[in-house]
């Protein structure tokens, strides 16, 4: 609903612009910015990515490493079970579980450390964009830039003027 919405008042503030452009006798200028291809191409955004790869790699191995100890004592307590005593295996089937319930636990512990870093990491490319947008549009007199559009001609696609001018500040190599 708040998507609907923020379309609507987009659509709308668009054809009011649309109406008035004329009655100025002057240009409307539009350009669009695909985030997606920001997030993808910029130079920031594959140093965050290599960052996020370089900090939570032990982690995954370790959780990968887990998984497979967890899944060869499962194996070999199913081929097993049928030949151990009755206690002995409601001991060892309670230990799997415990180590299972223990892996999910690190598991989404982990997701929940990787998404919110990424979130983090992303807004900071996502501010520096934006920032690298606002001089573009200013320097080439749009009047307006969206980020968000169901289609766009591809004539008013600033995407690659971004990219170039934002993989050209420094310190974004």
């Amino acid at each position: 609903m708040k998507s609907f919405s923020r379309h609507l008042s987009l659509a709308l503030l668009l054809g009011t612009l649309a109406v008035a452009a004329p009655a100025q006798a002057q240009e409307f200028k539009a350009g669009f910015v695909n985030t997606d291809r920001i997030f993808r191409e910029a130079n920031t955004a594959k140093a965050a990515q290599a960052k996020l790869e370089q900090e939570f790699s032990r982690r995954e191995k370790e959780l990968v490493d887990m998984g497979t100890t967890l899944k060869t004592a499962t194996d070999k307590f199913e081929r097993e079970a049928p030949t151990m005593a009755e206690s002995q295996r409601a001991v060892k089937q309670r230990q799997l579980v415990d180590q299972d319930r223990d892996f999910q636990r690190k598991r989404r512990e982990f997701q929940e450390d990787l998404s919110a870093r990424k979130n983090e990491e992303l807004s900071q490319v996502l501010e520096r964009a934006n920032k690298v947008v606002k001089q573009v549009a200013e320097a080439e007199k749009y009047d307006v830039i969206l980020q968000e559009a169901v289609y766009i001609n591809p004539k008013h696609d600033i995407t690659d003027k971004v990219l170039k001018a934002l993989n050209a500040a420094p310190g974004t190599k």
